[in-house]
């Protein structure tokens, strides 16, 4: 087969790569529901995102037990400095 010869090949796409009509027929009984579907998914994530919301600030972490504040002296915290290497 010499090369820049192209075979024609069945597609839902023309030369340029844009869908032609025998794709928008093949895709139209399919899509109410696929946009019934991803309103569901949709709003089952919503759900349960507000849900989880919902149920973390009514947590008051009372049973979480708090560090105590670390203690500054003075402008900035005191830092030693370390010993020097041996030799």
């Amino acid at each position: 087969m010499p090369f820049g010869v192209r075979l024609p090949q069945a597609s839902y796409y023309d030369a340029k790569y844009r869908p032609t009509a025998a794709l928008y027929r093949a895709r139209q009984p399919y899509l109410i529901k696929n946009a019934v579907t991803g309103l569901c998914i949709i709003g089952f994530v919503g759900a349960v995102y507000s849900f989880t919301i919902k149920a973390i600030g009514q947590d008051d972490f009372s049973d979480v037990p708090m560090p105590a504040a670390p203690v500054q002296t003075g402008a900035s915290v005191a830092h030693t400095p370390s010993p020097p290497a041996k030799k």
